[in-house]
């Protein structure tokens, strides 16, 4: 018998003392990276964006591969893709810790355009205010001192 999933992971993570470091004009290098990240450890990316201070990755993750060392992967991997190739220079890093939701596949195409839109989203509320949110809608009990 083989092995069939369908989970959906949508992962949340910001920069190091959510810092403002991530520009622009140099993103889209960032997300093409992460997306070859993903895609050499047999995931598929479903969609990536972010905004300066955090990123917002939607993936299907292979079932030998533990969500945790995944996200472990994906920040040493991108932050000496950063220094290397100089593309933040303000950047000094990844926070410690991530958020991980599980999705159905019914919420694909939500979620994808959630991602998307994540410029439109800001405009509105923090990145704060949203990632309290997630961590309430998804009943996940935290203490604010980390979320500082």
């Amino acid at each position: 018998m083989s092995t069939y999933t369908q989970i959906i992971y949508h992962f949340v993570f910001s920069t190091k003392y959510r810092k403002p470091t991530l520009v622009q004009s140099e993103k889209k290098r960032l997300f093409a990276y992460i997306h070859q990240v993903l895609t050499n450890k047999k995931c598929h990316l479903y969609r990536i964006n972010g905004m300066e201070d955090h990123l917002h990755i939607l993936t299907h993750v292979h079932p030998m591969i533990a969500p945790s060392a995944l996200i472990k992967d994906i920040k040493l991997a991108s932050s000496d893709f950063i220094k290397s190739e100089r593309i933040f220079p303000n950047f000094k890093g990844w926070q410690d810790g991530y958020a991980a939701f599980t999705e159905t596949i019914k919420a694909k195409e939500r979620l994808i355009q959630y991602v998307k839109n994540q410029e439109e989203h800001h405009k509105m509320v923090t990145f704060l205010e949203e990632y309290k949110a997630m961590l309430k809608e998804y009943e996940i009990e935290f203490d604010p001192k980390y979320l500082l």
